[in-house]
């Protein structure tokens, strides 16, 4: 019942063809959709499987499965509900539609045309939500994201959105990037991808953090052409409160849920040492003000105490990074009820390859640095902790999500793990009110939440790193549809 041999086809073939010429590659790319769309729709029952990849294919760009014709039951499962630190064994859970009607002991209420899944024991769950995301850069080099046709940099989010879904990330917030497009084209079935929460273009003043110029574009003059960049919706360069709350608005038009600033340095960029502080309290008011007037708010890329404190007293609402904060901030934000977005940067194999001796690289050093007290300052003045990964520019790194979920158990019970990358990160989407582009409630399973669920081989709460290794997810379920059964 559950066959799905069209969509395991493998796509490395038609990786390589994108070499070519844009014109070959989209026309190329359109016919391939129609010819998978056609050869899914006829290979499907009432439900379909979604892909089964391998550690290095990635997910076809394919049209979503139809919904089920009828209702689902999940039984002979343990249960984590998104908030209990254990499992609750001998539940039932029935998805009609694009939400869970029920979850109760033994099947009670089960109407008697619900198409049955056996779960083999496994764990149910939650569908993973990462809060950190950059889905159009996440697997192309930052030399290409900036001078590649917009085309080819469309084609390839695409594909790492389907890759992103199928390691059983569910939900993207989206934190700089130009996905409108890709989230419309998820949403309406053209292609397959998680939820995303999207940020539109990242806000940075000149040699900020966002301003990937080059000195040959400086100065710039009134009337000339904006950036790639800029064009593109990766990034939008503002300086003074007019200039901002334009900016700002422009993403908001858009149907930005969330408007992310660059407050302070960072490491892949240029022209922005790690120590600055970047925009004045004037400037970062007028984002917060104009994100509020639309009933949502704004979060900020910064690492050191200064440029956290200096967001905070502007009224952000969320700290990217912030891994060189200290006891005294960290203590500010939890008075302030600020959300921390934070990601286990370690020196190991998914750091950025940036050379010894490079500014780069002593910068990342730094950061590495700070990771472990930022993780501890955290968890010693109950901060709100949001789970992210921040992959950027790199396809390897993206393809273990999962992997960098996992590393989380170095300062966190798997439990706490698994609560902070569903629950904890549903919240924080929360903030976003009515900008939030999906209505309903992610992160739990419970009566009337929507249908995003896992179902895992084995318990990750007795081993974390199950989640790492995408073999291990039996089932993907994303707004009650089926894109990956394994058993």
């Amino acid at each position: 019942m559950f066959d799905c041999s069209a969509a395991r086809t493998d796509t490395a073939g038609h990786v390589g063809c994108l070499c070519h010429r844009p014109e070959i590659r989209y026309i190329a790319e359109r016919v391939r959709l129609g010819f998978s769309r056609r050869t899914f729709m006829t290979g499907m029952a009432a439900m379909a499987t979604g892909v089964r990849l391998g550690t290095t294919a990635s997910a076809q760009l394919q049209p979503s499965p139809p919904a089920p014709a009828r209702p689902i039951l999940f039984t002979n499962i343990r249960l984590f509900d998104g908030t209990s630190p254990t499992l609750r064994e001998g539940a039932t859970v029935l998805v009609e539609g694009t939400r869970i009607k029920s979850v109760d002991d033994g099947g009670a209420g089960a109407p008697e045309e619900a198409l049955t899944i056996d779960g083999a024991g496994g764990v149910l769950m939650p569908g993973l939500i990462d809060a950190h995301t950059h889905l159009a850069f996440s697997t192309v080099p930052l030399a290409v994201a900036l001078t590649a046709d917009p085309s080819y940099l469309a084609l390839r989010s695409a594909r790492a959105a389907g890759d992103f879904l199928m390691q059983g990330f569910t939900t993207a917030r989206d934190v700089g990037g130009p996905v409108f497009a890709l989230k419309r084209a998820i949403d309406d079935g053209t292609i397959i991808g998680p939820r995303i929460w999207p940020a539109g273009a990242m806000i940075s003043q000149t040699s900020g953090h966002g301003d990937f110029r080059t000195r040959h574009d400086l100065p710039r003059e009134d009337g000339d052409r904006l950036h790639f960049s800029e064009r593109s919706g990766a990034a939008a360069i503002a300086d003074g409160v007019d200039e901002v709350l334009r900016r700002t608005r422009e993403q908001l038009f858009l149907g930005a849920s969330h408007i992310k600033v660059m407050a302070g340095g960072g490491v892949t960029s240029d022209h922005d040492p790690l120590d600055s502080t970047q925009y004045t309290d004037a400037e970062l008011r007028a984002a917060v003000e104009a994100a509020k007037g639309w009933n949502t708010y704004v979060t900020v890329h910064a690492y050191t105490p200064k440029a956290i404190r200096l967001a905070i007293a502007a009224g952000v609402k969320c700290i990217e990074h912030g891994h060189l904060a200290d006891e005294e901030t960290a203590r500010l934000m939890a008075e302030k009820s600020i959300w921390w977005s934070l990601q286990p940067f370690l020196d190991d194999e998914d750091a950025a390859p940036f050379p010894e001796g490079t500014e780069q690289r002593f910068s990342q050093l730094q950061i590495i640095s700070g990771t472990d007290t930022a993780f501890a300052l955290a968890k010693i003045h109950g901060v709100k902790t949001a789970f992210g990964t921040d992959t950027l520019f790199s396809e390897r790194i993206a393809a273990r999500q999962g992997a960098q979920l996992a590393k989380l158990a170095r300062w966190h019970a798997p439990a706490e793990v698994l609560k902070m990358a569903t629950a904890d990160n549903a919240e924080l989407l929360a903030l976003s009110g009515p900008r939030s582009p999906y209505i309903g409630k992610l992160g739990v399973v419970e009566a009337d939440a929507l249908a995003d669920l896992l179902l895992v081989g084995g318990d990750p709460l007795a081993d974390i790193s199950l989640v790492a290794d995408r073999s291990n997810l039996k089932v993907i379920m994303k707004d009650g549809r089926i894109y990956k059964n394994a058993l």
